[in-house]
Parts: structure tokens; C-alpha cells; sequence
């Protein structure tokens, strides 16, 4: 037996051990999703990616799925090739929307700068209504949720999104907003600001493959988050730091309140 090359590969064997745990379809029924995927097959999953999403949106969640999809977690853009992020990293798209797989246990949406652009994207959002059609989860991180909400796939549910757009925009969509960190309500998957898709990639891996899948999962990133300062929403943030953050914001929140209403 041949030593993991990639880290990928490391982390696969490290939670190989966690899928003989029994699961626990419960934890499915709680929220009325769907079941957890059988261990027998890898998990089907589809990140989208577009000019302008922000790079951790994406990562983060991705670094506790990927696990669960050796060779069948695909980045989706409109074509196969290199992405830029809202910071300037470059992402690479390994499917076009023709090419991605008809049929997903996990359709992904991201958020960033880059939203209201897509919030217009016809081709983009006719994408994700075919494959929401079939697919088991339909998850975002941040202003992801709009996106989705874009394409009508909200409508009716409850959701999160980033603190500067959640309660302002995602009425628009039809969706009803919820000040949570991760919000599933029932085949849905949202999760708030950028850092909170860490904790929507466990809760999803646990959906899918069990709670133990999941523990291993964050003891092997060693998730155990203690930030140097309390400034994480606006309400610890403080008026001052809002203020700054608002201003900072500010394009994000107009474009995307212009898009929803168009």
C-alpha cells in the first residue's frame, strides 16, 4: 500500500475510517432534507465558480466535501478555465455548464463582489434551475443565497446571507431571512457571511455522511475557532466598525438591491 500523495488523498484516508460509522438518517428527517448519500458511491457535488465570487466562500466548504467526492466534486464556470476572485486569486473551472453532470447530490453557490452581475446572468441562472431540478442539496455561503434567490430557487424558504444584504434583499427574492449562521430548511442549505461556510461544510458533511464523518472532518482541519477580537457582527462590532464595514459594502449591497428588483 502506497503512501497519500496529495493532501486530498491524506484527508481521505484519515476519515476512511469514519464511513463504516453507522449513519443516521435522523438527522435528514430533522430538517426534512434528503437522506444521507450510501456510502457505496462517492458524493456528487458542483461548485460553481464566477469572475468576482470571494475565494473562501468556496474553499471552505469545499475543504470539508471534498472528502466525501474523490473525482466527483467538479468547480463549474461558464466554460473550463481560470476564474478571478473578488481579491484577485485565481480559481480554475473544471466544467462548463454543458459539461457538468445532469444529476448532483450537492449544487453550490458562492458569493462575492461579483453577485449582482450574476443575479442577471440568464445563462448562469438557467443553469442552476436545471441541475436544482435533480439535485439533493442546493446550498450557498454569503451572498450566494441571492443568487439562488435569482433563479427563483428561495422562494418560499427560509435563508441566510451576509449581514449587509440579508434582511434587506432576500424578501425581494421571496425567501424569508433568518439571523443564523447555517439555515436548512428542508432540501436548502444557507450559510452567512464568508467564515460560515466552514460550519456549513460540516453540517452539510454530517447530512450526508453521518456525525462522525463530521467530527473527523473538523478535528483534521483543526477547526476550533477563538478569533484575536469580537468583531464578528455588527452587533459585537460596535456603531464605528459597522460604519466602516457599511461603507466598504456599500457597492455590493446597491448592486444586489437593484438586481433583485429588476
Amino acid at each position: 500500500m502506497t503512501a497519500p500523495e496529495t493532501r486530498r488523498d491524506l484527508v481521505a484516508a484519515a476519515l476512511a475510517a469514519a464511513l463504516a460509522a453507522p449513519l443516521r438518517p435522523a438527522l435528514a428527517a430533522t430538517v426534512g432534507g434528503p437522506a444521507p448519500v450510501p456510502p457505496d458511491r462517492p458524493v456528487r457535488i458542483a461548485m460553481l465558480v464566477y469572475p468576482g465570487l470571494t475565494a473562501l466562500d468556496l474553499v471552505g466548504p469545499q475543504t470539508f466535501l471534498a472528502g466525501l467526492a474523490p473525482g466527483s466534486l467538479h468547480l463549474v464556470g461558464a466554460e473550463a478555465g481560470p476564474v478571478t476572485s473578488d481579491t484577485g486569486l485565481t480559481l480554475v473551472a473544471t466544467h462548463g455548464f454543458a459539461t457538468c453532470p445532469a444529476d448532483l447530490d450537492v449544487l453550490f453557490v458562492p458569493g462575492g463582489d461579483g453577485t449582482p452581475a450574476q443575479m442577471g446572468n440568464a445563462a448562469l441562472l438557467a443553469f442552476l434551475r436545471d441541475r436544482a431540478a435533480r439535485a439533493g442539496w442546493i446550498a450557498s455561503v454569503c451572498t450566494g443565497s441571492l443568487i439562488l434567490g435569482a433563479a427563483g430557487l428561495l422562494r418560499g424558504y427560509r435563508a441566510t446571507s451576509h449581514w449587509c444584504v440579508r434582511d434587506a434583499v432576500l424578501p425581494l427574492l421571496g425567501a424569508r431571512p433568518v439571523a443564523e449562521r447555517v439555515v436548512f430548511d428542508r432540501d436548502r442549505v444557507t450559510a452567512a457571511g464568508v467564515s460560515a461556510g466552514l460550519d456549513l461544510g460540516l453540517a452539510l458533511a454530517a447530512r450526508l455522511r453521518g456525525d462522525a464523518y463530521a467530527r473527523t472532518a473538523q478535528l483534521v482541519a483543526e477547526y476550533a475557532p477563538a478569533p484575536p477580537f469580537s468583531a464578528g457582527t455588527p452587533f459585537e462590532a460596535g456603531p464605528a466598525t459597522v460604519r466602516t464595514a457599511e461603507a466598504i459594502l456599500a457597492p455590493l449591497v446597491t448592486g444586489a438591491e437593484a438586481a433583485a428588483r429588476t
